[in-house]
This record gives C-alpha cells, sequence and structure tokens, in this order.
C-alpha cells in the first residue's frame, strides 16, 4: 500500500511539474499582442528597447494623494456649481481654438442644466484667458480658486499648462486637459491632473510606423515651429524613427508668423530627402507647402496634427492634397452622441467643432459626471477622475477613453489623407493590432 501510494504522488507531482512547464495561453497570447509599455510606446521604439530592461520604469503606477479634504462636507447656500475653463481667447495666435474649447464646454455644460444641473443648481463656466505667459497663466488659476471653481479645464499652450497644474496643485483642485499634446505634461506626477486627448507621443508612433514601415521611406527632412509644441513634439518623432533605424537627415526650424521660407527650404533640398514633415500651427504650415510647390520640392508631404483646420486647407488649396497628417478622433464618425453633438455646436455657434471643442465637451462631461457621482468635494472629484475605472473606456463623443497610470489618453489615434480638399480618415495601425 505504502508504495501504491507513492506511486501517486510521484505521478501527480510529475503532472503538477509538466503543466508547469506547458505555456499559459492567455497570458503569453496578450504578451506577445499587446506592449504594455508606458505611454502605449511600442517595445521597438522603447528607448533601449532593444538592449536591455531599464533598471526602474516610472508612470507604470498612479501617483497616489494621500491628503486630507475627503472628510470636508458638502457647503450649503450655494447658487450655482462653478467651473472654470483656461484657453487662449484672445491676444494669442491660438485663439480660434481656445474660443472653440471653450464653446464646447458651455455646450456641456448647458445640456447638463437642461437636464437639472446638480441636484437643481446651474452649472457655470467661468472662462479665463490663456495670453501665453507664464505668470498670466498661474494668476488666472488662483482667480479660479478664488471664484470658488470645483475643477478647471484646459489649456492648449505646453508652457502654460505646466505652470497651471503646479499652482493647481498647491490649490488642490482636479484639471482636466483637453489640448495640450506635450508628452511631458503628466510626468510632473501630479494626482490632480489628467488628459483626455491623445499625446504627440501617440501621435508620432503612428507617424513613425506610416512613413517607415508603410511608405518605406528612409531618408525623412523636419521643419518645425521654433516653440515648444515643435520641439517636443518633433522630438518624439525623432527618437522613435532613431530606434527603429531611421534617424533624420535634417531638422530645422521656423518662427511663428513667418512667412518667408526660402533659405530653409533651400537647406531642406540640400539634405536629399525622401519626404518632408512639417510640425507647427496651420498658418504657417500651409505657406510652406505652397512655396514648397513653388520651389519644385515635389516630395510626399506629412504634417502635424494642427493641419486638421480648414485654415491650412484654405491657404495650402490644391497643394495639400495627398498630405499625410494624424488627429485625436474622427469628426466623420457615425456615433449618434458626435453627429447630435455637431449638429448642436453649428447650430449654436455656427462653426463645425475642430478638435479642441470636441475634447472639451467630453472633459466637462467628465467633470460634471464626477460632481454628480461625489458631490461638490474637490479631492473626491479629484479621486473620481483619477480613479482607473470610473471613466476607463468612457464613451465620448471622440471615441473611447482609456487613461494610463499616468493619466493620459491613450485611446485611439487616427490618420488623415486630404483629397480634394476634404480629410479622409482611417484608424492609425501600429505594429501590436
Amino acid at each position: 500500500m505504502r508504495n501504491l501510494k507513492n506511486l501517486h504522488l510521484a505521478a501527480i507531482l510529475a503532472i503538477a511539474a509538466l503543466m508547469l512547464l506547458l505555456p499559459v495561453q492567455d497570458a503569453s497570447a496578450q504578451s506577445k499582442d499587446k506592449d504594455d509599455n508606458y505611454g502605449n510606446t511600442p517595445s521597438e521604439m522603447l528607448p533601449y528597447g532593444n538592449y536591455q530592461d531599464a533598471y526602474i520604469y516610472h508612470f507604470h503606477e498612479p501617483q497616489l494623494f494621500t491628503g486630507a479634504g475627503r472628510e470636508k462636507k458638502e457647503p450649503t447656500g450655494l447658487t450655482e456649481v462653478r467651473i472654470g475653463v483656461l484657453a487662449p481667447l484672445s491676444g494669442n495666435v491660438m485663439a480660434p481654438q481656445g474660443n472653440q474649447m471653450l464653446q464646447g464646454a458651455m455646450l456641456a455644460a448647458e445640456e447638463a442644466n437642461a437636464l437639472g444641473g446638480y441636484k437643481g443648481l446651474p452649472f457655470k463656466i467661468m472662462p479665463h484667458n490663456d495670453v501665453g505667459l507664464w505668470g498670466a497663466a498661474a494668476n488666472e488659476v488662483v482667480k479660479m480658486s478664488d471664484e470658488g471653481a470645483w475643477a478647471i479645464l484646459g489649456t492648449i499652450d505646453d508652457v502654460n499648462s505646466h505652470v497651471a497644474i503646479r499652482v493647481a496643485l498647491k490649490l488642490e483642485i482636479p484639471v482636466v486637459n483637453c489640448g495640450d499634446p506635450d508628452p511631458t505634461f503628466t510626468e510632473t506626477n501630479i494626482p490632480w491632473v489628467i488628459r483626455v486627448i491623445g499625446d504627440d507621443r501617440q501621435s508620432s508612433y503612428a507617424l513613425v510606423d506610416y512613413i517607415h514601415r508603410q511608405k518605406e521611406h528612409k531618408r525623412v527632412a523636419v521643419l518645425r515651429a521654433n516653440n515648444r509644441y515643435g520641439r517636443v513634439g518633433v522630438m518624439e518623432f525623432r527618437d522613435a524613427a532613431l530606434r527603429i533605424g531611421y534617424p533624420l537627415v535634417l531638422e530645422i526650424r521656423h518662427n511663428d508668423g513667418e512667412t518667408s521660407f526660402t533659405s530653409q527650404l533651400e537647406r531642406v533640398r540640400n539634405s536629399n530627402p525622401d519626404a518632408v514633415l512639417l510640425w507647427g500651427n496651420a498658418l504657417e504650415m500651409g505657406l510652406i507647402v505652397n512655396q514648397m510647390k513653388e520651389m519644385g520640392m515635389d516630395y510626399p508631404i506629412y504634417a502635424s496634427d494642427r493641419s486638421v483646420n480648414p485654415l491650412f486647407i484654405e491657404i495650402a488649396g490644391e497643394n495639400a492634397n495627398g498630405i499625410i497628417t494624424t488627429c485625436q478622433y474622427n469628426p466623420k464618425g457615425d456615433s449618434p452622441k458626435l453627429k447630435a453633438f455637431q449638429e448642436n455646436y453649428k447650430k449654436q455657434f455656427g462653426i463645425e467643432p475642430d478638435v479642441f471643442a470636441a475634447h472639451a465637451y467630453d472633459g466637462m462631461n467628465m467633470i460634471i459626471q464626477s460632481i454628480h457621482m461625489v458631490g461638490m468635494n474637490k479631492a473626491l472629484i479629484r479621486d473620481k477622475l483619477t480613479d482607473l475605472k470610473t471613466f476607463q473606456g468612457y464613451e465620448g463623443i471622440t471615441g473611447e477613453i482609456f487613461l494610463d497610470p499616468a493619466w493620459n489618453d491613450i485611446g485611439r489615434i487616427w490618420m488623415a489623407e486630404i483629397k480634394d480638399g476634404d480629410y479622409i480618415f482611417s484608424p492609425a495601425i501600429w505594429k501590436y493590432e
């Protein structure tokens, strides 16, 4: 009997050992089919990813907020629920986009008020102008706090958004960003901030894959804006391209407001590229495209997401046809929610909503829903926005919003090709999909 028991035990141990050696299908399939890296980074584009693992990986766990504030009772005697919006509204080259951001937020608040507001109290938008100065942005956040704002939406300018969220950290007021694509924005590890628009990291990965892998271009020259938007955005493209074996042949700059680009374009021509990438605002990129055609430079042209703008096509005209860019959502999607938003927006404001209006609408609705869930308590609103559960896969008009542990939206990025003066959108796909 003892020998029989030993044989049974040996058989059980052998089977257990064999099971340990067999692959676990679900786990292995997930790790091979999708890269689980910060910022949705494909493993082949990870810094030193082809050589060794990093000693420490950052931004894989959410930054905790362990301070006080959750115990505060909801105030009484209020007549409205105030929410601040920081956007370039005047005195700034991005003022048209800033006003669209404000209007998208206003439309969300008006629709919420039509449904009764918060316990009968109307939501009120408190707009503040981001004029493009560091100190001014900080002062506007302080003003919004003094006005009694429960949360802040905005802004577009990456330098000012960095300043604004540092002040928001001190004042402990939640911020939802819906316009700044700077990849370093959430790397401040400020636990009061989320971003609901895809950043330049996502756009760069999509462009690198399309330009180098799908179109097989090997020599790319870049002409970018001489500002942080151009510098940081191109940095992500340059690094991702380099990691798959395609260093830029040229990176050259232009200033906002510049109208003649002859010297820069001569240098582009001399670099002998087989494609050109533009990264800047719609106005300058449109002028550059025209001057390239005038100089007989018939290279394939790619552009940053700010070329998804009627102004770009208005300036470049037929020269814009064939240009490829990215966009953080598909404005021609068939979602009933998106179509209703576009119809209501145009009826109220007389123009088609742009990418900033659409993401502001989603961001404001997330703030409003958080207030409905937890009441008027800034710490609890912060908790709800950042918990990675409540709004994970949130169905906005811009598509599904997925936040990574640093609270970046890593949802779908779209490619846009200009054909016959219009944008044709298709999903951006890179290797793990």
